[in-house]
């Protein structure tokens, strides 16, 4: 109790033991003393989901705080999302209103496997309010990072040797918890053989009460061989009447159970009563509530007991899986009884229930899906398509994509068969639905031959559309990996002629949205040319659709590249109003995902308009860290981290980020963000006066890029591209270049286009920006970098930010030259 209550000075406290240490019953006995609120989260295999987790977790709260959770629960209950942050962060703001204490408990947590509980377990840890205190109980070390937590003393850990009953403590148990006259040597033996071990020696009293000979069973048990805990478990089973023996084998596969339940599952009509005598008997049974109706067995009774059956009685063991699927399916638990449904091989059921809960599955219990339908014979899915055709949906979703291929293959053979089992209309629908499918495996497989090939058959038998061309209209889903085709496509020549085919076959289509994904695509693709007229042509009749206006990723793709286009031609005033219009057109429930994206966007044009300030604002609030694990649906954002950490001098995080991208997307074949990722290493090297090596890095991203014709890429980096291209065609070819085939002509190429581009800006004074206009004015004034700063209420650190950008551009090396060539240009 007192190391518990020490936790409580804690973030985290974890109590980790094997099983039948005590940890359930310590916590428990401690939250009655503890004084504070305390809400107990008893982790089982049904809640090795992201949403059912945080569902559960807000439901624990609720009970001591009424309406706790309103605005998490609309984030949770949409469905998942690929970032899980936004939900956590509004539970934090809940959690940070409350007055008082707090304890959360996680029992059984070892059971938890899903990365995606484990990832926001550790951002909810980082942001704890101090007045709420983390308990979990585990049998293993837990997979949330704890170094930090220990490093600021916010970490306290109870283990097994914590729990263990010392020898004394030992004694006191045989005196007051039993009447077993031991001597102290006798309880000294029972120690060396359980080592402390609580359940051990709780078996062994029960054991030991029905000996005749204390002395000779306690001898017998350091004479066995298999593990003490199915010895004790065997000799307590054993020497229980032959009606308590079939209950508790024929009830230990449930997770909980009442009376009603025990009575389905065994036909024995006094379920309760048998359930208050193993209470009696002490038979590592728990009740789950202070009325005594559900309870549920001890781990370790439940698992012997679970195998036992399993291995003496496998008909039994069907038999009593189904007849307790039977009693949850018609009380309503559907989710409890196709687990049992599983066990007993009724994969009919299983199929059943799906298909009569689908779209909840679907929508809020994906990960539980697909271990269900994975588990499932191949055949009986044969004659339930939509039921098949979810899966493959939810298995591209989560990232499962050889799954999915393999999938899509086998449902084209299936499918074929099923013409003439149903009506032509519901058969030519659901081919329609598998081919948009194929199509899309193959796209993801790189191969847009085969996808057009595919979608010339989606056109023959759904020209309407699929339907799920249209899931997740307005959520964000993780986008980039389906809906930014040329994070993808390395080929843009390929995708060039791809992309114009079927925004020419589905331009005319007035409800058809998938058109609008394309769209946001080809105008990148033109963008990326230097071809902004017709980007700007064809970003204006994406916004002219009314089928566009729900769908928040299209717009935001779409705002982002008319954003770019007019930065690109001169007008910054304009890309930035188009940003923040943008923020306030987005309603959708991942409205803070979609805003993370549009957010980063805004720091990387407010760099591009030479505004530090902003940029170093949203470094503050991104949530972001160099040291992060790194996704693909997230490279924009972290490339636009590695962006502004490089611009505020935080060089070598920068670079350590972009190697460790650059390594992400060589694996997994990502041409375009990998010439970014290289651009930005080249100008981050060059920012550290390491000139050799930034130019090796700008050669390998020419190199690349060239073949593909890159431009923008390289022209959005400014001023410090076009000097170091200036400098990389100036190098002799024997310290750098190795081969004839070297991308000069084309570094040479882009170099004519900024230069062309740059003539185009009238007076001096006109390229620099408002605030750095506003820097020079001070200057001109007297005030020194610390006047300035307070003046503009901007730290000294954004004054050295602007004054090295207004010497460059004004091609000056202090204060005074600065001066005197703005007075120049002013008077040209």
């Amino acid at each position: 109790m007192r190391k518990l209550d020490e936790g409580m000075s804690a973030k985290l406290t974890l109590v980790s033991a094997q099983a039948g240490y005590g940890k359930t019953t310590a916590l428990s006995e401690w939250v009655k003393q503890c004084g504070s609120h305390a809400a107990w989260v008893s982790l089982d295999r049904q809640d090795n989901d992201w949403i059912q987790f945080w569902r559960y977790v807000i439901a624990s709260i609720r009970e001591h705080v009424p309406g706790f959770g309103r605005t998490v629960e609309s984030m949770i209950d949409n469905g998942p999302s690929e970032n899980l942050e936004p939900a956590i962060a509004a539970l934090l703001n809940e959690l940070d209103r409350m007055t008082g204490e707090l304890v959360l408990i996680f029992d059984d947590y070892h059971i938890i496997e899903v990365s995606s509980i484990h990832r926001s377990m550790t951002y909810l840890l980082e942001h704890l309010p101090s007045r709420v205190h983390l308990y979990i109980a585990s049998r293993t070390e837990l997979t949330i990072p704890t170094a930090r937590l220990l490093a600021k003393g916010e970490f306290h850990h109870i283990k097994m040797n914590d729990l263990r009953f010392q020898l004394d403590e030992g004694l006191a148990f045989f005196r007051e918890t039993t009447d077993l006259a031991l001597t102290q040597a006798q309880v000294a033996e029972l120690f060396r053989q359980t080592e402390g071990w609580i359940s051990g020696l709780q078996l062994a009293a029960i054991s030991l009460r029905r000996s005749d000979n204390v002395a000779r069973t306690i001898q017998q048990f350091s004479g066995q061989r298999h593990p003490i805990s199915d010895y004790l478990l065997e000799e307590v089973f054993r020497h229980q009447s032959e009606p308590i023996r079939d209950f508790l084998l024929e009830t230990s596969i449930l997770s909980r159970m009442n009376h009603s339940l025990c009575q389905a599952v065994t036909g024995q009509t006094n379920g309760q009563a048998q359930l208050e005598k193993l209470e009696q008997l002490n038979l590592f049974v728990i009740p789950l509530d202070d009325h005594r109706e559900w309870y549920r067995y001890h781990h370790l009774l439940s698992d012997f007991l679970q195998q036992l059956l399993f291995r003496t009685q496998p008909n039994k063991w069907m038999e009593v899986h189904t007849r307790a699927a039977n009693w949850l399916e018609h009380h309503g638990f559907d989710e409890e009884a196709v687990e049992h449904y599983l066990e007993a091989n009724q994969a009919q059921d299983v199929v059943r229930l799906i298909e009569k809960n689908l779209p909840t599955l679907v929508q809020s219990k994906s990960v539980t899906l697909i271990r269900w339908v994975s588990v499932l014979p191949e055949n009986s899915l044969a004659e339930k398509p939509m039921i098949e055709l979810f899966y493959i949906s939810v298995l591209l979703g989560v990232g499962e994509w050889s799954a999915a291929f393999r999938r899509v293959e086998q449902a084209q053979i299936r499918f074929q068969a099923l013409q003439g089992k149903m009506t032509d209309a519901e058969w030519r629908r659901i081919m329609g639905n598998l081919y948009f499918f194929s199509a899309v495996a193959s796209y993801l497989q790189k191969d847009l031959e085969r996808t057009s090939a595919y979608f010339e058959l989606v056109e023959r038998y759904v020209p309407e559309g699929s339907l799920f061309q249209t899931m997740g209209r307005n959520r964000y889903q993780g986008y980039d990996s389906f809906d930014d085709h040329l994070a993808l496509i390395n080929d843009l020549h390929a995708a060039d002629a791809f992309l114009l085919k079927w925004m020419t076959i589905w331009g005319d289509k007035k409800e058809y949205p998938f058109f609008g994904l394309l769209s946001a695509s080809y105008c990148q693709l033109l963008y990326e040319w230097n071809r902004l007229d017709e980007a700007e042509h064809y970003i204006h009749q994406v916004l002219g659709r009314r089928d566009m206006e729900p769908f928040a990723r299209i717009l935001i793709r779409i705002a982002i590249s008319a954003s770019r286009i007019q930065q690109a031609k001169g007008n910054p005033q304009r890309a930035s109003e188009l940003l923040a219009q943008l923020k306030l057109q987005i309603d959708s429930p991942d409205y803070a995902l979609f805003m993370l994206k549009i957010e980063a966007e805004q720091a990387c044009l407010s760099l591009r308009q030479g505004s530090l300030q902003d940029a170093l604002d949203w470094l503050g609030r991104c949530g972001l860290a160099p040291s992060d694990e790194l996704t693909l649906n997230r490279v924009t954002d972290y490339l636009a981290l590695a962006r502004v950490l490089g611009a505020c001098g935080r060089t070598d995080e920068a670079l350590d980020l972009l190697e460790r991208l650059n390594h992400l997307l060589s694996k997994e074949d990502r041409l375009r963000d990998r010439i970014k990722v290289l651009i930005l290493r080249s100008l981050t090297l060059q920012r550290q006066g390491r000139t050799e090596v930034a130019l090796t890095e700008l050669e390998s991203a020419l190199r690349i890029s060239e073949p593909q014709g890159y431009i923008r890429s390289y022209l959005d980096e400014g001023d410090i591209m076009a000097r170091l291209l200036s400098v990389y065609l100036k190098v002799p070819g024997h310290r750098l270049r190795r081969s004839s085939q070297t991308p000069v002509a084309y570094a040479r190429h882009l170099l004519q286009i900024w230069n062309r581009a740059s003539n185009k800006s009238t007076s001096g004074e006109d390229r620099l920006t408002k605030q750095e206009t506003k820097v020079l004015r001070l200057i001109a004034d007297g005030l020194s970098n610390k006047g300035i700063a307070i003046h503009l209420n901007v730290t000294a650190e954004t004054v050295k930010f602007h004054l090295k950008n207004i010497y460059r551009k004004l091609g000056a090396n202090n204060r005074v030259q600065a001066l005197q060539r703005a007075i120049e240009w002013l008077e040209e």
